[in-house]
């Protein structure tokens, strides 16, 4: 069921308890929260159990350690389920942090990493066209130490849909970002199939991740449209 909030509520979205704030052409509501099912995929395993693996090591953390990670949380700011900001607790941080060091390659840190930050990608330049499907940071940052390029795509989505980032799942992790053409159609295909002329538009969400600290820069959105070359 939907519920239309009064002006008090005009900035809330997300869920939080049993409800869901969002908006929809324009006007906002407040519905009960979906919780979905229980079948998840491949990728939907593999990030929870490395979640599941950090919160076991984070009670296995000395109390130094714990206090060090709370520490550094109180300079950084996290958002609420309502898309506020809102401060984070020393175990958010170790999780997300962590999150990313581990999926990565490397090893969960028990002590808290010296924040360097990370830049944000350049625009990006995709080509979809026949058997060409490559993608082109226009500019990466000037020390690319410890950073990963991650690409997201979305299934091809009919001419109609105009914004459909959030469909964005990961296909592919460039080890050393460049401004070189990145080659994706065979990540692409493994992950959601052919482009084809039915469902031509695809959309990405692209951002950089430093695998020593696990810190993440913004995300860049792109899309493009798939087109024969015939």
């Amino acid at each position: 069921m939907k519920y239309i909030p009064s002006i008090a509520f005009e900035e809330m979205s997300g869920s939080a308890k049993g409800v869901t704030a969002a908006k929809m052409k324009s006007r906002k509501y407040i519905r009960n929260r979906g919780y979905g099912g229980s079948v998840r995929t491949a990728d939907q395993a593999k990030v929870k159990g490395i979640f599941k693996q950090l919160t076991t090591q984070w009670k296995s953390l000395s109390n130094d350690q714990i206090l060090a990670w709370n520490k550094l949380a109180l300079s950084q700011e996290g958002r609420s389920v309502l898309g506020s900001k809102a401060k984070i607790s020393g175990a958010n941080l170790y999780t997300r942090l962590n999150y990313w060091i581990v999926a990565c390659g490397g090893t969960a840190l028990a002590n808290p990493p010296a924040l360097v930050g990370v830049e944000n990608p350049g625009a990006a330049t995709i080509a979809c066209q026949g058997e060409t499907f490559t993608f082109t940071l226009a500019s990466v940052p000037a020390d690319v130490t410890n950073l990963k390029l991650v690409i997201e795509a979305s299934e091809g989505q009919s001419n109609g849909v105009t914004r459909a980032h959030s469909k964005a799942v990961a296909i592919k992790m460039v080890a050393t970002p460049s401004t070189s053409a990145v080659d994706i159609r065979a990540d692409y295909v493994a992950k959601h199939g052919a482009p084809s002329a039915a469902a031509p538009k695809i959309f990405f969400r692209y951002y950089l991740v430093n695998g020593a600290t696990g810190e993440k820069s913004g995300t860049m959105l792109a899309e493009c449209k798939w087109a024969s070359g015939e």
